[in-house]
């Protein structure tokens, strides 16, 4: 089933898996999603790993997802590394394996350079990766945009412009960057509405694990720690696990802004981890996905 359908029966919540860096590690992320499965997710999406390195990884954990829970699965592709014709086998494959959802991404530089470079007969832009898959195949395509801007956008309107692209190029619905103030998502739905995009907007919400592991991703990603988070996560710079139970807290707290405003849904950046997404959901007790349904 395409997502796009989804969201127009529910309000859906989505997990984010990774693949390992070597195929040892696949057992343990499918054992992962197996304890979350208990909280009936409506679908879940697998990353494609740095630079594209892991891309068969990721399409072995796409296709056990589907197969094997019967969750319905959303792989992300990037133009890394990759001409058309290679990309072109890559949805090839998963489309003869049932997979009906795609993600539409860029993709960072590989790791060493600080410039995207498309290989010759790839893509530049997510937009142009999207365009191709809307024009070439039956699949359901996600986009991702950045309440708080790109990392490589000139300001806030200029970014909303490369998000407005990819809604007219095919875009079925978005899902934001990790945040950790809510304001910044829904002024985002704001200035999107105004800008005449009017797909749903999904919130992601990455519980903290440990403090320096938050500080590296946000700076990363451009992403602002507000005043409170940023004391707590010194307090607990020296304990990772009262840094992870506050964690549970904050996005607890979190995630129930965001249901009782009335998104669309909510996208957990799970980092492959059960303990968290399950305490955090136990807490909330969201209709349809509590662990007792």
């Amino acid at each position: 089933m395409k997502i796009k359908d989804i969201l127009k029966k529910t309000r859906p919540i989505s997990f984010e898996f990774f693949p390992p860096r070597q195929a040892e590690g696949i057992p343990a992320v499918l054992e992962t999603m197996e304890e979350l499965k208990a909280y009936c997710p409506d679908f879940v999406s697998v990353t494609y790993g740095a630079g594209g390195s892991t891309q068969a990884f990721t399409e072995e954990i796409t296709l056990k997802i589907k197969q094997d829970t019967g969750v319905e699965v959303m792989a992300h592709l990037t133009c890394v590394g990759q001409n058309k014709e290679e990309i072109d086998k890559v949805l090839a494959r998963l489309a003869a394996e049932g997979v009906d959802n795609i993600m539409a991404l860029r993709g960072d530089p590989p790791k060493g350079e600080t410039e995207f470079v498309p290989v010759e007969g790839g893509f530049q832009h997510a937009s142009d990766l999207l365009t191709h898959v809307k024009a070439n195949y039956s699949f359901g395509v996600a986009a991702a945009c950045y309440p708080e801007g790109h990392t490589e956008s000139v300001d806030l309107d200029t970014d909303l412009e490369y998000v407005k692209m990819k809604v007219d190029n095919g875009a079925d619905f978005l899902i934001t960057q990790l945040l950790y103030d809510n304001r910044y998502y829904f002024d985002f739905v704001e200035r999107a509405r105004a800008a005449g995009i009017d797909v749903p907007i999904i919130p992601g919400v990455l519980p903290v694990l440990n403090s320096a592991q938050v500080r590296r991703f946000t700076r990363l990603s451009g992403t602002e720690i507000p005043p409170d988070l940023d004391k707590l996560l010194d307090k607990y710079a020296d304990s990772e696990n009262s840094a992870r139970d506050m964690g549970v807290e904050y996005a607890t707290a979190q995630v129930r802004e965001l249901w009782d405003a009335g998104v669309p849904g909510v996208h957990f950046y799970v980092l492959n981890r059960s303990y968290s997404v399950s305490r955090i959901l136990d807490n909330l007790d969201l209709p349809g996905h509590s662990r007792d349904n």
